[in-house]
């Protein structure tokens, strides 16, 4: 049996809490193959030796089960895990990013259900609430921050090969779009994915923050697997829509941080429903999907209509024993807001959606250390 077959039977292997495998992650460093004997180096960058064990033994079991080798060995390379002095585990947030002291994800195993605008929102609204606020856009293969905060900017770099951040609407805002140009399709392997995940916490000079912001890209890839692996976090955020197709793909973003032992602080439903507002004869009679709508003494009238489901994100929070911590409604103008690049917190902020990010960053915030 050669390298290749290996690493295919390899791959069958998912690194724990995700639903990826360990190749594709590139944690095998080397096979080394001797007659009826193996051995496979691991490269795996955590200091989580129940992770590192787990991997090691189901190792073990994939290639005992070919029945080829008299002799299966399983080692770590000299980058896994970590000394007290290297980057590459779980260390502190001060000594990895400077004077950050809460990082909050806002996440979801699926892609298309408002993260960008939640995330810019809840930034926004951190600020109003008084908080040192950072955004960071982790989304390298599809940044859409640039758009809905309407930056287009570069960011400048010290002698020290250093990166600052926009300062923008009193935010510090990092995002990949900046550095691409939001115009070339970025197609990247793995390893790089991590590598510029790295640098925008290590070479990104964040100054003092009382919380920031990330906004992850869907799914359980690269991203995640790095900010668990190296960093911190504070806690995540869990962003879903009503219906049963996203509920699935947000399950296994939301048990991925389980599993890896990452708080989760509580689900937010978006797309929740739509508010129809409008004005008719007072004395009029009015039905909108079967429901009866009151309309006030001059002609006004208001209804909520579920376009997909109802109550998808309480069932969710309630399996994951968390918080819902709101319902945002599709709304006209969050979407104008959004296209033309001035959050609804700008735009409108006294409006009921404004007050409802206002609410959830209030609940987030009682999570928050040292501020």
């Amino acid at each position: 049996m050669d390298k290749d077959k290996i690493k295919q039977k390899l791959s069958e292997i998912n690194y724990p809490g995700f639903s990826r495998d360990i190749v594709s992650f590139g944690m095998i460093d080397d096979i080394i193959l001797d007659k009826k004997s193996v051995k496979v180096i691991l490269k795996i960058s955590t200091s989580q030796n129940d992770k590192k064990n787990k991997v090691k033994s189901d190792v073990i079991a994939a290639l005992t089960s070919l029945n080829l080798f008299e002799s299966i060995d399983v080692d770590f390379s000299s980058s896994s895990g970590a000394s007290n002095n290297q980057a590459g585990q779980n260390i502190s947030i001060s000594s990895t990013i400077g004077q950050i002291k809460n990082i909050i994800a806002v996440a979801s195993g699926k892609g298309g259900v408002g993260k960008s605008t939640v995330s810019a929102n809840l930034a926004l609204s951190f600020r109003n609430l008084g908080y040192k606020t950072g955004l960071l856009d982790l989304d390298i293969y599809g940044p859409s921050l640039p758009t809905v905060l309407g930056i287009n900017g570069q960011p400048e770099m010290t002698n020290q090969k250093k990166l600052i951040p926009l300062d923008h609407l009193g935010l510090k805002i990092m995002s990949f779009g900046f550095i691409s140009g939001n115009k070339t399709p970025v197609i990247w392997r793995g390893p790089l994915v991590s590598r510029m995940t790295e640098q925008f916490f290590g070479d990104v000079i964040w100054g003092d923050l009382d919380v920031l912001v990330l906004d992850l890209p869907p799914g359980t890839g690269d991203v995640q697997l790095t900010l668990t692996q190296k960093l911190k976090l504070t806690g995540a955020v869990i962003v879903t829509t009503p219906q049963d197709l996203a509920l699935a793909d947000v399950k296994k973003g939301a048990d991925m941080f389980n599993k890896v032992q990452t708080p989760i602080l509580g689900v937010i439903e978006n797309m929740s429903g739509l508010f129809l507002q409008g004005k008719v004869n007072p004395d009029s009679n009015l039905s909108i999907e079967g429901q009866d709508v009151k309309i006030s003494d001059d002609g006004r009238f208001g209804i909520r209509v579920d376009l997909f489901k109802k109550g998808g994100g309480k069932i969710e929070s309630e399996r994951l024993k968390v918080p819902l911590l709101g319902e945002l409604p599709i709304s006209q103008d969050i979407m104008e807001a959004t296209d033309s690049g001035k959050p609804i917190i700008e735009h409108e902020p006294e409006s009921q959606i404004a007050l409802s990010f206002k609410e959830i960053a209030e609940k987030i915030a009682r999570s928050f250390k040292n501020v």
